[in-house]
């Protein structure tokens, strides 16, 4: 009796999409996009007409809801802008490390960019935005760097499962530095509770005007760094015998990641998930190609975002939920769904 073996299914081609199927996909989730930030300006603890956001963004202000929508503009820019930013980055990563489960905040960055922050206001009287992306963006590079190298060790090499385990026990580490630098500093302590958990209330046009020229840099940065990534996905000895110089694009696409990390981390604190769910997402929608990738990235971020914080307004109004939990509800049983589907079980 002869005994056979059932083989495992290969794992699908990624198909092609057409242009014309791309852009349509795009202008979908700009569509979308506008509608979300819409309604980030209409609802909330007090709702508003949808005439008086038409007339408030045309600069009146003399009724309580005019005002609301006018305070609400710059929270909506800052959730598009956080949004785009960390779900470009997290595409990037995953196209630096081939890994599919590379995320800012599963790998460490965004806690390693906190507590770079928090220990600059504790120790060193750092106050201004310009001077915390700074300091973010220097923890979130060294934080990156460390994690690679942990996840580097044994055999294998750096293998999703173990910069994901790294990058967990890293993280987890750096939080419980930074709960040790902020519980003693009663200053301090009230303000960095609620930016911990991740959010984009409270901010400001001057704060956006800071950060967003380092937003600019790391998008050039990144979208720069979209053919390359195309042959990074081909292994390191293809991508060099197509003339790509492996190690100088690696560094500056994680440059680029690192900088849009680190930028948003300053202003909206560690906001989870993001850089995981949409990249998986877009690929369904876009295909593997980096250069349409990443701007469906930046829109579909900029679109979760934007709706996790009308979402955490709404369900405990007048309270609100910050973005970071609502992320966080969303992410978790995704990342649990990719590691089954990637089934990533060598160490």
């Amino acid at each position: 009796m002869t005994l056979t073996v059932p083989r495992r299914a290969p794992d699908p081609v990624p198909v092609r999409r057409p242009a014309r199927v791309r852009v349509l996909w795009l202008l979908a989730l700009l569509v979308l996009l506008a509608a979300a930030m819409t309604a980030s300006l209409a609802l909330g603890s007090r709702d508003v007409a949808w005439a008086d956001v038409w007339s408030a963004l045309g600069g009146a202000d003399g009724t309580l809801e005019e005002a609301a929508v006018a305070r609400r503009v710059p929270r909506t820019l800052l959730a598009v802008l956080t949004g785009a930013a960390l779900a470009v980055s997290g595409t990037v990563m995953q196209g630096v490390t081939r890994n599919p489960l590379a995320d800012p905040g599963i790998l460490g960055v965004t806690m390693g960019a906190s507590l770079a922050v928090v220990t600059a206001i504790a120790y060193f009287g750092l106050a201004s935005v310009s001077g915390y992306i700074w300091v973010a963006m220097l923890g979130a590079a060294l934080t990156a760097a460390f994690v690679y190298a942990v996840g580097s060790l044994g055999r294998g090499g750096p293998t999703p499962l173990k910069l994901a385990l790294g990058g967990a026990a890293i993280s987890a580490a750096l939080a419980s530095l930074v709960s040790a630098v902020v519980l003693p500093r009663t200053d301090i302590a009230d303000t960095f509770r609620l930016w911990q958990i991740g959010g984009v209330g409270g901010a400001t046009y001057a704060q956006l005007g800071t950060v967003l020229p380092f937003l600019a840099a790391g998008f050039v940065i990144c979208l720069g760094s979209a053919r390359a990534l195309n042959s990074l996905a081909l292994g390191d000895d293809l991508a060099a015998g197509l003339g790509e110089r492996v190690r100088f694009v690696r560094a500056a696409a994680a440059l680029g990641a690192v900088v849009l990390c680190g930028a948003a981390t300053a202003l909206a604190g560690p906001i989870v998930f993001v850089g995981l769910v949409v990249p998986h997402v877009c690929r369904l929608l876009a295909g593997v190609d980096h250069r349409w990738l990443l701007p469906y990235a930046a829109v579909s971020g900029a679109v979760l975002v934007t709706v996790a914080d009308v979402v955490g307004r709404l369900v405990a109004r007048p309270a609100e939920i910050d973005v970071g939990i609502v992320t966080a509800l969303i992410g978790a049983p995704f990342f649990l769904h990719i590691v089954r589907r990637q089934k990533v079980r060598s160490l």
